[in-house]
């Protein structure tokens, strides 16, 4: 079954804005699916929509089969959410946030409890249990958000932005707890994120969304098979002059101080070409490293090319 099938969606507010135009996608269960895109792009209003926040002015979602025009109560009781703002009573205890959650879909105390606080042990906020959450950091309460999104276990799990201003080990622990409910239980997660090096990582297919299109989806090796260039920064043992880089033109090469310079790479002009033509110009190597997450290479290209109308 399909986790989630969006047909032609579109949505145009009252001012003319039209933030989504034919958009169509299919995720299945048990997916890691992630929509990328800049900002203004369209994610967050195609996450209202299939979260049932937001009215779309044409076409059709369902969630597990359940149309969300048709049967919405349905539909919403198989999602949860994790909005991009806080917005949880910040004077409330974080156990009683998690267990009132579960109680808004009409799970019993008997039941809300134990899972509330399975949860909270999984994510680290047990012994926070009693504490209000404006006492909590800002990763924990990241993860609070998180474990309200799961109080009634939905098996669509929709994360705007969860990661937001949370440092690389809180957020390494998120998603190692992400991919074991995905792994373990089946949940199917949506994720929007800027870090691409998380996307590429954690995903099974990826949607690029830009000006409310769909500019191209697929696995992450379909899309990183597409990259028509990548940029590579190389730090040499001696200083580098232009006058050594004018025989590397056709890899458009640029100096960034004296001992390093970035160059671009493609099918056209290949890295091991380069590497021979330092190594005969005897330009000796300490390092090089791609200048960019690879994604982020090809999600640069596929915005760029969208502006461009190509």
């Amino acid at each position: 079954m399909k986790a989630l099938t969006a047909e032609n969606v579109s949505k145009t507010y009252g001012n003319g804005v039209e933030a989504l135009r034919n958009v169509s996608l299919e995720i299945n269960e048990g997916e890691f699916f992630s929509l990328l895109g800049p900002n203004g792009a369209g994610k967050t209003t195609f996450i209202g929509i299939i979260s049932g926040l937001v009215n779309k002015t044409a076409g059709k979602v369902r969630v597990f089969g359940r149309d969300t025009d048709l049967s919405p109560d349905e539909a919403k009781s198989m999602i949860g959410v994790v909005p991009q703002e806080m917005n949880f009573n910040i004077f409330e205890k974080t156990m009683d946030i998690v267990v009132g959650q579960a109680g808004y879909y009409g799970v019993p105390r008997s039941v809300a409890i134990p899972r509330a606080e399975e949860i909270l042990k999984d994510l680290g906020l047990w012994e926070k249990r009693n504490e209000k959450s404006m006492t909590l950091s800002g990763g924990m309460k990241r993860r609070l958000m998180i474990a309200r999104a799961l109080a009634h276990q939905p098996k669509l799990l929709i994360l705007d932005e969860p990661t937001a201003g949370v440092d690389i080990e809180l957020r390494r622990g998120m998603w190692d707890y992400l991919q074991k409910i995905t792994s373990e239980e089946g949940v199917t997660i949506i994720l929007t994120t800027h870090y691409l090096e998380e996307a590429e990582q954690l995903s099974d297919r990826i949607a690029v969304i830009n000006q409310g299109v769909v500019a191209r989806q697929g696995s992450v090796k379909e899309l990183l098979s597409g990259l028509q260039k990548e940029t590579f920064v190389f730090d040499v043992k001696d200083k580098i002059t232009e006058k050594e880089l004018e025989k590397l033109d056709e890899f458009s090469p640029r100096i960034v101080d004296d001992n390093t310079f970035e160059v671009s790479a493609s099918d056209k002009h290949p890295l091991n070409a380069l590497l021979v033509e330092l190594q005969n110009q005897g330009i000796v190597i300490k390092s090089f490293r791609n200048k960019a997450n690879r994604l982020e290479e090809v999600f640069v290209e596929i915005i760029e090319s969208a502006r461009n109308g190509k």
